[in-house]
């Protein structure tokens, strides 16, 4: 085991559950007008995304670095009566899941411990997994929430759309860019402190 892929072991084992088990907003608010298929769930935790496309009939393919997280996520899906998703184990630096999807999320594909070019390596082969007539969407923090004084890692960047787009290389005239958009919403601090946190959005479609 790699100190990577420790380090997401630890990150999960620390705590009985890490995230809230509902889907992303973001996630919802993008893909519900999308016609189900296939979908490829890139980083998915304990699942809460990739259960809920379940649930709106996407044939879902979710993948994460962590054994703890994918168990902890296949457990969530059986009690959510969510059958048929498909948990597989990827340093997507190293390895990627086969085939081609409808729909490829990368919902807060963030990494305190991937080295340089490891998370654009990634989003640079799920580009290339995207099906004709399919979607990529890409949603990250636009950095810290206003609240946090001291960021515990002040030397982290959080790309913008601009520059995710810029590393997907994608070819003219193949794509559409559906949406480039920066989302600010209220984000209340652990001690009831005021405050908003902003997130970036990247929407593209593949052509027919």
């Amino acid at each position: 085991m790699d100190s990577t892929q420790q380090f997401w072991e630890d990150f999960y084992r620390d705590k009985d559950q890490v995230w809230s088990g509902k889907a992303n907003p973001i996630l919802v608010g993008e893909v519900t007008s999308l016609t189900p298929g296939t979908a490829l769930d890139l980083g998915c935790g304990e699942g809460g995304d990739a259960i809920w496309l379940t649930q709106q009939g996407w044939r879902v393919t979710a993948v994460d670095i962590s054994d703890v997280a994918l168990q902890r996520a296949a457990g969530h899906a059986a009690e959510a009566g969510a059958d048929g998703i498909t948990w597989e184990r990827h340093d997507l630096a190293k390895s990627f899941p086969e085939g081609h999807f409808d729909l490829i999320s990368a919902q807060f594909f963030h990494s305190p411990v991937a080295e340089n070019g490891e998370r654009d390596k990634a989003l640079h082969r799920a580009a290339e997994a995207v099906a004709p007539d399919g979607t990529l969407l890409v949603a990250g923090h636009a950095g810290w929430p206003t609240w946090m004084e001291e960021p515990p890692h002040k030397d982290v960047h959080f790309p913008t759309p601009a520059e995710v787009l810029e590393t997907l290389e994608l070819t003219d005239g193949e794509w559409t860019v559906e949406r480039q958009d920066l989302i600010t919403r209220d984000f209340p601090g652990p001690e009831g402190q005021q405050g908003t946190r902003s997130d970036n959005v990247l929407r593209v479609r593949r052509s027919a």
